[in-house]
């Protein structure tokens, strides 16, 4: 058989752009690694609840075009994310908002919370932050540093926060308003039925091999032929380390089924902040439905250090992998008839409406060379 696109992963880029490409009237076949589709977004059910299987995706963007994209394959529920942290058994309220500064502070106006943050900047004399403690410090001051972001970012990157560049941390949101909602988008929610489906609807009709990694199949294929390849694997391994190995962050989910619980945590989303517990965070999958359910699935997630075999998350973008990148790249625009998307083909961290956006925009790129060379060859 011969394909115009052979696209290497069956995730939300990819299911994206073979839709496209397929509408368009190209014949593409997806491969995939895994035993199911929809990637990091992949949703299963467990008896009658539907888990976040990587963790949890919370689907927000201030973009009509791609909220209206979005739901051409999925009816949205009107979920609003608003976790709480614990530190030591005291609970507060994120992102950074009145609720969280009247808990840490006992102030009501947001002028004394301001004032409260002033003095703690004041006092440190922080001008020039040298690593990412001393930016946060300087932008937050010291009690919202230490029991929300420094135990939490130590255990999220596997570094003390001296050792991490300030770059990682260009601003934290401090909100003067007493509301919990963690995104300022315009449009958020939780599909109805969960994820997968969207792209078992965006992949509709498109040929689909599963349990299929990308070196072992053009290596073993004689009988299919592509005149493209859109690889959304990581662009490192893609080019067999050749310049050496780019840094991820993984992370390690302990599933729970809770029989008989029927609300483990009042919360769908509660982070661990203090260092000495091991888990960043807790999920409880059925409050993203407000489930009524007897019964309730918990994950927990542990952070840990990416090595060869292992499922790469967050791309470490500090000074030492972006150069390295940048030369990856370099190598990328010279291989012949092969394209790199998505988080892991172009090592950057991509919210669900980014990775929508950038699979149109390379749609676009893809449907404008090849009329320019129909134009040019006519």
């Amino acid at each position: 058989m011969h394909y115009d696109y052979l696209i290497v992963g069956a995730g939300l880029f990819g299911a994206v752009f073979a839709r496209e490409m397929t509408d368009a009237g190209k014949k593409c076949l997806i491969i995939d690694k895994r035993e199911h589709i929809a990637g990091n977004i992949y949703t299963k059910k467990w008896k009658d609840i539907d888990i976040h299987w990587y963790g949890a995706h919370i689907f927000h963007t201030s973009d009509r075009k791609i909220w209206d994209y979005v739901n051409k394959y999925a009816e949205f529920n009107n979920f609003i994310n608003s976790p709480v942290a614990i530190y030591k058994n005291e609970i507060y309220n994120l992102p950074f908002n009145m609720n969280t500064f009247s808990k840490l502070w006992g102030i009501k106006t947001p002028e004394e919370a301001k004032e409260k943050i002033r003095e703690q900047i004041e006092e440190l004399g922080i001008t020039e932050p040298k690593n990412l403690e001393e930016q946060a410090l300087s932008l937050v001051g010291t009690d919202v540093y230490e029991k929300l972001i420094k135990g939490y970012t130590k255990k999220q990157w596997g570094r003390d926060c001296k050792e991490l560049p300030s770059f990682i941390i260009k601003r934290l949101p401090l909100r003067f308003v007493y509301d919990n909602n963690y995104f300022n988008d315009r449009y958020q929610g939780i599909p109805i039925g969960g994820y997968t489906q969207i792209v078992e609807k965006l992949t509709a009709g498109i040929e689909i091999r599963l349990n299929t990694e990308y070196k072992a199949f053009v290596q073993s294929n004689i009988s299919d032929t592509f005149d493209k390849i859109l690889y959304t694997g990581m662009i490192d391994e893609y080019f067999d380390y050749k310049l050496g190995e780019l840094e991820y962050r993984t992370v390690r989910f302990e599933h729970e089924y809770m029989e008989g619980c029927e609300n483990y945590q009042g919360n769908a989303v509660v982070n661990y902040t203090e260092y000495e517990i091991p888990y960043t965070r807790i999920i409880e999958h059925k409050h993203f439905d407000f489930g009524k359910q007897s019964d309730t699935v918990v994950s927990k997630e542990y952070p840990a250090s990416w090595k060869k075999g292992d499922e790469p998350y967050y791309p470490v973008n500090d000074d030492r992998n972006s150069a390295l990148y940048a030369r990856y790249r370099e190598l990328a625009q010279n291989e012949h008839n092969v394209i790199f998307g998505g988080r892991l083909g172009q090592y950057k961290y991509y919210d669900m409406d980014k990775v929508i956006e950038a699979a149109l925009k390379m749609v676009d790129i893809e449907n404008n060379d090849q009329t320019g060379q129909l134009s040019a060859g006519g």
